[in-house]
């Protein structure tokens, strides 16, 4: 083999792979689009959601108090896992693409820990965020237009704190996509490890916009606790609770093939942009399409089809 052929196998060509990134973001759009047309709040918010927590904590989740110090953070934890896949945290799957891509560099000899390593990192930039927004939450409280019970334009406040939130974190993810795709600069081209740091910072800021009823109580708790650093250590455990099943599903995918899905993976850098690239499109679009035009429409601005399971 030349070494001509080697370097084809490893690069496919410039017009074949703008051709294939092309039809990447095209798919990965109208995939966005369509999950935030199907997407169903109350299947996953209320029949998944509630019932998680109910079974984990032996009771109703929102009609009983959550109780004292102990009994706060426990709730913190649980909320945040069966929150996993809700609307406001579904776009952390985006993260499988660039975790793989972090561990590329490892290998079996280096030890599965090393290839593992993302996950810490992912955890890392998510912790960093969820903690000082707790920590300020509490000192904030009452202000912050997350639990006002106020209306404005027909909107509920909280909700348009949610639209702004979602809306930029959507974007950049969608930038981020478009980015590993190498259709604009990337500040990460050279730094995987900086990229899963990020996108750990942006599951993190789920929790500024973040309406779901039972983070919304233990806001509540946490401001009426008064203390800052429990407001902090409950913020990080619901963070940590939205990422245990996709940081399992990440550590059980390397274990059991004892790194080689990683080494599949990047054993074609064709492969490893296109699947970085779409997930994070995909769940970007669905992002912003899902909190700043599905949204807005359930209150008479704009319009957006609506599923009949959904009226």
């Amino acid at each position: 083999m030349t070494v001509y052929e080697r370097k084809r196998m490893i690069s496919p060509p410039v017009t074949e792979v703008s051709v294939h990134r092309g039809r990447i973001v095209i798919g990965s759009v109208i995939a966005g689009v369509l999950l935030a047309i199907l997407w169903s709040f109350e299947l996953v918010d209320h029949v998944i959601g509630d019932n998680v927590a109910n079974t984990l904590l032996g009771r109703d989740a929102k009609a009983t108090a959550v109780g004292g110090t102990v009994a706060g953070l426990a709730f913190a934890f649980v909320s945040g896992l069966a929150g996993t896949f809700t609307a406001c945290n579904i776009a952390m799957a985006a993260s499988i693409g660039p975790m793989s891509q972090a561990s590329a560099g490892s290998s079996t000899r280096r030890g599965l820990r090393s290839m593992l390593r993302p996950v810490g990192w992912l955890a890392l930039g998510m912790v960093v965020v969820s903690g000082v927004y707790g920590f300020l939450g509490v000192l904030i409280g009452d202000r912050l237009p997350q639990l006002s019970t106020a209306t404005s334009g027909g909107i509920p406040v909280r909700l348009w704190q949610s639209i702004v939130v979602f809306g930029l974190v959507g974007l950049i993810f969608v930038y981020l996509g478009l980015a590993a795709l190498g259709l604009v600069p990337d500040p990460f081209a050279q730094r995987p490890i900086a990229r899963v740091v990020t996108l750990g910072a942006l599951v993190g800021a789920f929790l500024i916009g973040r309406p779901y009823g039972l983070f919304n109580k233990l806001f509540h708790w946490a401001v009426d606790n008064g203390n800052p650093l429990y407001g902090a250590a409950a913020f990080i455990l619901q963070s940590l609770g939205n990422i245990v099943i996709v940081a399992a599903l990440f550590s059980l995918i390397v274990l059991l093939s004892r790194g080689r899905a990683i080494a599949w993976l990047a054993g074609n850098p064709a492969r490893t942009i296109a699947v970085t690239g779409a997930l994070l499109i995909a769940l970007g679009v669905f992002t912003f399409v899902y909190w700043d035009i599905r949204l807005p429409a359930m209150f008479g601005h704009g319009w957006f089809p609506t599923m009949p399971y959904n009226r």
